[in-house]
């Protein structure tokens, strides 16, 4: 079958952006299939810095045709800010960029919603990245929500749009905020959805007609799974499904149709905002994950900005994602951070009331209470070399991707030990 996804295995922040650019240049079609600007994928081609919010990573890959899916919720003026940034590295995306006419729009009073709710929660709040996905997808599932087939009418888009403006503002005033002005709002909005009128399509017909025609498609997931709305830390979780079965109803392909689900695995964990992270170190430990210095490894948001909490490898979060996702292959990242330890720990069950358990608990309040259980590795204490084939790297670090993949009982296809899509070696 020609349709594959990649999904994050943990808190996000996986290096997905790296992944999807290298399995781009074997597909023909790249699918943003949740989340919105709230996720952040970074790509490094020839020693520039790519970040993408919205945008497949596969942008970047000439002939390479991208879609925002209908599971996406995306902001008309931020879209189209974020399409011109990539226009002027990549040429015109006109014929090979296009978003759902059935995904949602995130709107202004979207973001002040999501910033209001955090304040409300004080010391509860659930770090959310105020982009306004939660209240863009609360619109959604009350059946309220602005879509991009509603921009076709521009008058009925108007009316639609004024009416959803003047119910937010109420909120918005109840909650202690300043409501928001409608001509200014309004004609903010107008105009980014005037220019971004050429690439609405409807997705779910384009995408079987590249189904029939044998196009490779690859759908790309955002977050990670322990962010999934059903199978994360609830309640500290993104709005959307994060997991392989996000990727099904925000494509609107058959799961019929898919071959393989790529799992993306970073080689410790790390997690952004608030919720229960059974494995994170002390924030000396943290700092020597993050780098400092000249020397700093990017575990900082690409959307926040905010350093990343850090922990060990937790091989019961993995083997959870692994089992929701169906993940067939294995893609490890940032196996170089790790040459700088010379004892690595990786978590093989949680100790909970006394008893040990390798299963993902769903209450929140028992994995606050976790306690790890350890397996201790050897590192290798020196950099990991340039090279093509996982084969070839030091023999501390094979038997570290070894661990992992026996562990899982799956396949790791790739291990990543840098930025550069060059950096990359292969499995068998």
């Amino acid at each position: 079958m020609p349709v594959s996804a990649l999904v994050g295995l943990q808190w996000g922040d996986e290096g997905k952006g790296k992944i999807v650019d290298i399995l781009a240049e074997r597909a023909d079609v790249v699918v943003r299939c949740q989340g919105g600007a709230n996720a952040g994928h970074t790509v490094v081609v020839g020693g520039k810095v790519y970040a993408l919010h919205l945008i497949p990573s596969g942008i970047l890959r000439q002939g390479v045709i991208c879609l925002v899916g209908n599971g996406v919720v995306s902001d008309p003026v931020q879209l189209l800010g974020e399409l011109r940034g990539i226009e002027k590295l990549v040429g015109s995306c006109q014929d090979r960029f296009f978003i759902s006419d059935r995904s949602h729009m995130v709107l202004p009073w979207h973001k002040e919603l999501d910033g209001l709710a955090e304040e409300r929660l004080g010391r509860s709040l659930i770090g959310t990245t105020r982009q306004g996905i939660g209240p863009a997808y609360i619109d959604k599932v009350r059946r309220s929500g602005l879509r991009w087939h509603h921009t076709r009418d521009r008058r009925e888009f108007k009316r639609r749009f004024q009416a959803s403006l003047l119910d937010a503002n109420g909120v918005i005033a109840a909650l202690g905020g300043k409501p928001l002005q409608e001509r200014e709002t309004l004609d903010t909005v107008l105009a980014a959805v005037e220019e971004m009128r050429g690439y609405v399509a409807d997705s779910v017909s384009l995408l079987h007609r590249f189904l029939r025609e044998g196009k490779r498609i690859l759908l790309e997931g955002a977050q990670g799974t322990m962010l999934d709305v059903d199978f994360g830390t609830y309640p500290f979780v993104t709005s959307s499904n994060s997991s392989s079965g996000g990727c099904v109803t925000g494509s609107g392909l058959p799961p019929t149709s898919f071959d393989t689900v790529h799992g993306l695995l970073k080689s410790y964990t790390t997690r952004v905002g608030s919720g229960p992270f059974p494995t994170e170190v002390d924030e000396d430990t943290a700092i020597r994950f993050r780098g400092k210095g000249d020397q700093q490894w990017d575990e900082f948001g690409t959307t926040t900005g905010r350093p990343r909490r850090c922990g060990w490898l937790d091989l019961v979060v993995a083997r959870h994602a692994v089992r929701v996702n169906g993940a067939g292959k294995i893609h490890l990242t940032k196996l170089d951070i790790l040459s700088q330890f010379d004892n690595l720990k990786v978590a093989t069950a949680y100790r909970i009331r006394g008893r040990n358990t390798s299963d993902f608990p769903s209450d929140i309040a028992d994995l606050e209470k976790a306690e790890p259980v350890y397996k201790t590795l050897p590192g290798w204490l020196k950099p990991l070399p340039a090279c093509q084939n996982i084969l070839e790297l030091p023999a501390e670090a094979r038997n570290y991707v070894d661990f992992i993949a026996e562990f899982l009982e799956t396949e790791v296809a790739s291990v990543s030990y840098g930025p550069e899509r060059e950096q990359t070696a292969f499995g068998q």
